[in-house]
């Protein structure tokens, strides 16, 4: 599985574009503005500072997985040091989706996958006037991530503990329409279909859907091109980490590998 994820990455290197090889506005503008803003936010120390934190801790959590689980770790009591060492997300790539959220300008953001809380703290940063609704399966390490809000004082932050086919349904319903969606748990692509297709009806011509994890296994890369292939969709934008989807109305259908 490594030995392919390895290919896939060498492949999406010399395959994707840069800004400079992309004809569309909407993503050239995207590319340019958002996906290569190096530059430093106020808010990134803050939540820097508390995964620092979480990466000195070595109290132990017992890890109820109800997704595909991790290509690095399958015991059930781990530290959380190692879970913030293996399942947190970088901070290139949690920055990006900050500024992917601040850009969106969402009244409503739905995370599924909380873990240690991080990148909900960078949502919640991103998006201060908007509701974020997390949801997180594993009660234990939901602690530990509902401790991070308190400490970095996240007040527009809802965490929910259990399975997301129980969960999801209801937030969505609950919502006028759907403007950030990202999802980063349960990577079978049964499941990753599923909370696509459901979030469909709530959709817009803003919304945006980010799935994470497009190349973790052969399941995860054919659920990325069924959704990339759905009529409704218009643009995506894959950033091998990451898959973008768009709903713009009147534009051509296209898709992008953008390097990152």
């Amino acid at each position: 599985m490594v030995l392919n994820f390895l290919k896939d990455y060498l492949k999406h290197r010399f395959t994707s574009k840069s800004r400079h090889g992309t004809h569309s506005p909407f993503v050239y503008r995207l590319t340019d503005e958002v996906i290569y803003d190096f530059n430093v936010k106020t808010a990134y120390k803050s939540v820097e500072l508390q995964r620092k934190k979480l990466l000195h801790d070595d109290s132990i959590v017992h890890v109820t997985d109800l997704g595909a689980g991790s290509h690095l770790n399958k015991n059930r009591s781990k530290k959380v040091s190692q879970i913030a060492k293996n399942a947190l997300k970088s901070p290139a790539l949690a920055q990006l989706i900050y500024r992917l959220a601040a850009d969106t300008h969402p009244k409503s953001v739905i995370e599924l996958g909380t873990c240690l809380g991080i990148t909900t703290a960078y949502l919640s940063k991103a998006c201060p006037e908007a509701e974020v609704i997390t949801i997180e399966g594993c009660p234990e390490t939901a602690k530990v991530a509902y401790q991070n809000f308190k400490d970095l004082e996240l007040e527009n932050t809802e965490l929910q503990v259990g399975n997301f086919d129980v969960l999801l349904p209801g937030i969505i319903e609950q919502q006028e329409q759907l403007d950030f969606v990202y999802v980063d748990g349960n990577h079978r692509k049964d499941a990753t279909l599923n909370y696509f297709n459901w979030c469909l009806p709530k959709v817009h011509e803003g919304s945006l859907l980010i799935f994470d994890d497009i190349y973790w296994s052969k399941g995860m890369k054919e659920a990325w091109e069924e959704i990339k292939a759905h009529p409704e969709v218009t643009v995506t934008i894959d950033l091998f980490w990451i898959g973008l989807v768009y709903f713009r109305k009147g534009q051509a259908k296209e898709h992008f590998k953008i390097k990152f």
